[in-house]
């Protein structure tokens, strides 16, 4: 272990984050008693340049007015390029109270992105008196943000989440694909004449997961466009949680359920992680620093990957209504 230890991520569920258009007032009931844990309210790509303004108070007034339960509550603001993003902050900190967790910050290409807002959220909590912190969560959705990934994640105290945004991410990087997320039909290999699809996403999902945990950060995987499609839902949930992300998207109510049940450790998988710590509280009572469990070698490693699956299970637990 290096001498500068990882620090802990927030201690939050975030199997699921639910997105809604700011312009569209009728869903914002629904998806606060959604089964989501975060709820995120977008000012940005769902919203017409026309409506930017009237979607802004729609959410102002619903973060007061909405009873959101124990969700986290966080608003996706326009990007620093656009000329919303500024009034976007500084509206939603001076009118919308204190219910608000997080601003939700898109296309995030350096640091310095992130010390842009943190100056202007920063500013205007101390001009309100604001006693309680606001959080941040950014997009990695670009060449740039995924080539400074890294110093992003460590841009700042308030940042507690991180995704990949893949629509926006394959258009910066030039891919051919028009797909959201999953398999892409012409990434394949060929292996006696079959075809075997991988993961185009793989590689910079890793990359976020490897800077977030660095730096104390949650990994999120982004959107999966294709709703009617379950079992690419799942199957794409799937490789990003055993890559180390611990959430996904859903930008359509039925992804919640299966966002919910790829993230949520099962109850096989929380049974044998405690069968493996007390497999090895026995090896350490005898003095061994190892031991067997159903055929394989489980050691002090074993102890930690046991625990990621207990205290997620406890976390979720603990937080459900």
């Amino acid at each position: 272990m290096s001498f500068r230890l990882q620090p802990a991520p927030a201690a939050r569920p975030n199997r699921c984050q639910l997105f809604g258009p700011g312009s569209n007032t009728k869903l914002f009931a629904k998806m606060a008693a959604s089964a989501a844990d975060v709820v995120n309210l977008d000012l940005e790509d769902s919203v017409a340049p026309s409506d930017k303004e009237s979607a802004r108070a729609n959410v102002i007034e619903a973060i007061g007015s909405v009873d959101w339960g124990n969700k986290v509550l966080s608003v996706r603001i326009n990007g620093l390029d656009t000329p919303y993003w500024y009034r976007d902050v500084v509206d939603l900190l001076e009118q919308a109270g204190d219910r608000l967790d997080q601003i939700m910050i898109p296309k995030v290409g350096c640091a310095a992105d992130i010390y842009a807002v943190d100056a202007l959220v920063s500013a205007v909590e101390a001009a309100q008196g604001r006693t309680r912190r606001i959080d941040f969560e950014v997009i990695i959705e670009s060449a740039a943000g995924i080539a400074h990934v890294e110093e992003i994640a460590a841009a700042s105290p308030r940042l507690v989440a991180m995704s990949l945004g893949a629509a926006d991410f394959a258009a910066s990087m030039g891919m051919q694909t028009t797909g959201i997320g999953g398999t892409q039909e012409d990434y394949y290999m060929l292996q006696d004449g079959a075809r075997h699809w991988s993961d185009p996403w793989h590689w910079a999902q890793a990359a976020i997961v490897a800077a977030c945990r660095t730096h104390g950060v949650l990994p999120v995987d982004g959107p999966f466009g294709d709703f009617s499609d379950d079992e690419g839902f799942r199957a794409q949930a799937r490789r990003s949680a055993v890559l180390g992300m611990v959430g996904k998207w859903a930008i359509h109510p039925k992804q919640i359920a299966l966002a919910n049940e790829v993230f949520t450790p099962s109850e096989d998988k929380v049974a044998e992680a405690r069968e493996i710590l007390a497999a090895m509280e026995d090896a350490k009572a005898s003095g061994a620093g190892a031991t067997v469990y159903k055929g394989r070698l489980v050691d002090i490693a074993s102890i930690k990957q046991a625990e990621v699956v207990v205290r997620q299970s406890e976390m979720i637990a603990a937080n459900s209504p």
